[in-house]
């Protein structure tokens, strides 16, 4: 590892060896990703860090599924999800705080029916 790498994980000093290979693996990639980001990237991924420590284990467990549902796609799917989260985040706040209630409100198959009438670019409401 880097020096600036060694920075960043000091807090893991005494403790790396301890660290399954697949942890100090992910740790030393996501320090190096770090030290290649911009300023401006650095404060946003801080803002997301402060966000996810901040929320429940359940919630962020629930995160961590639909991530790997998200990776289990296909790459057309995963093209079509980022784009409708692109024109999601795109539209007037209080527009999609009306859509995710309205998505909330659903049964599991009114959510279904939606989601199979809509075309396949317009897909997922809820971002």
């Amino acid at each position: 590892m880097s020096p600036q790498q060694q920075q960043l994980l000091q807090s893991y000093q005494g403790k790396w060896e301890t660290l399954p290979a697949e942890r100090q693996q992910a740790l030393a990639k996501g320090s190096q990703r770090w030290i290649s980001m911009s300023p401006e990237q650095r404060s946003s991924a801080q803002q997301r860090f402060t966000q996810w420590r901040a929320m429940p284990p359940e919630q962020r467990q629930q995160l961590r599924q639909r991530w790997q549902q998200y990776k289990s796609m296909p790459p057309e799917q995963q093209q079509r999800v980022r784009e409708s989260f692109n024109r999601f985040r795109q539209m007037p706040p209080e527009r999609r705080t009306e859509l995710r209630k309205q998505w909330r409100q659903m049964s599991p198959e009114q959510r279904r029916r939606v989601m199979q009438r809509a075309p396949a670019s317009r897909r997922s409401p809820h971002g």
